[in-house]
């Protein structure tokens, strides 16, 4: 056989060999998919994917099931899928840690969240608000201000822990207002939360998903809320914009990326169905209880979304000298 013929009969036998796949990928899915989530079960994350997924399967016709594998700061949800077969049948809750905080936290991260995943879509966010303990010899944002800026050093503040999103808005807090606070760590939001109520430390940044409830119960004051606009949820607090605090949005997103190289069939279907998910009535009730804002999108908006992120927090955290390795 001369090298034309050869040649001919390879791209033969290569199109038959692609052909199922291709068929594969526009009937997909055939089977059920698994939803990594990389937190405990019954936490704000766990349960929007929960909702989430059930929207989807409607619109997919397979089951969804969530498989919790939360630790390493979400690194091992998160090597979990960037290691699975890229077939669209393994997908990932990634959220701020995942995509904006981690690659400049870890010297070693298993995975490169620019190069090691498709992104399918935004799923949403949730501002970030400044509350403090009712006792607190500060009436609102103005007074609290006054107060650090006379004490640096001296108001100490919570976090879930080194690198949250709560920690890094603190910090960024305080290079915006020039103000000094000392931070103290917990080992995760509950504690750190119940310890704001308490009085045993006096403020924290707290996510509006974990804290609506214990701000509309007077446990904790609410001082501003770092989005870009008053949330429904508490419309009668200002933004940090609004009190002068230039350059200061805080907020955690989340969306659902699969391993790198899905088809771009898959990718499609995949951020069809969540986008229709995201306008559900059922789910859009939800994430509003929750103080969280859906993003519906595409999967390239959703990357610069996270790329940007990454590129922001990351100025923070070398300038703070924040790791966690």
């Amino acid at each position: 056989m001369d090298r034309r013929h050869f040649l001919e009969a390879l791209a033969a036998v290569a199109l038959v060999a692609v052909a199922p796949l291709a068929r594969a990928q526009d009937r997909y899915p055939l089977q059920l998919i698994k939803w990594v989530v990389p937190y405990s079960a019954g936490g704000g994350t766990d349960i929007l994917a929960r909702a989430l997924a059930d929207a989807m399967r409607a619109e997919l016709g397979q089951q969804i099931i969530i498989d919790n594998r939360p630790g390493a700061a979400t690194n091992i949800g998160a090597e979990y899928v960037a290691r699975a077969k890229p077939d669209g049948y393994t997908v990932l809750s990634a959220g701020s840690g995942v995509l904006a905080f981690n690659e400049h936290l870890f010297r070693k991260l298993p995975f490169s969240p620019e190069n090691d995943f498709s992104y399918i879509g935004a799923i949403g966010r949730f501002p970030l608000v400044l509350v403090a303990n009712p006792a607190f010899p500060a009436a609102d944002f103005q007074a609290f201000l006054a107060r650090v800026q006379a004490e640096p050093g001296q108001v100490n503040y919570a976090s879930p822990g080194n690198g949250s999103s709560h920690h890094l808005a603190m910090e960024l807090f305080q290079s915006r207002t020039d103000t000094r606070l000392t931070h103290v760590p917990y080992r995760g939001a509950a504690q750190a939360m119940q310890d704001v109520m308490g009085g045993q430390v006096p403020v924290m940044f707290l996510d509006l998903a974990s804290g609506a409830g214990i701000i509309k119960a007077g446990k904790v004051r609410p001082l501003a809320i770092g989005s870009q606009a008053r949330s429904p949820l508490l419309p009668e607090v200002p933004t940090l914009a609004e009190l002068g605090v230039a350059d200061a949005e805080v907020f955690a997103f989340q969306g659902l990326l699969g391993p790198a190289g899905l088809p771009a069939p898959v990718v499609a279907r995949l951020n069809q169905a969540l986008n229709a998910a995201l306008s559900k009535p059922e789910v859009f009730k939800l994430f509003t209880e929750f103080g969280f804002e859906p993003l519906p999108g595409s999967p390239e908006a959703f990357k610069a979304l996270a790329r940007a992120e990454s590129a922001r927090w990351g100025e923070v955290i070398r300038a703070n000298k924040i790791a966690l390795d």
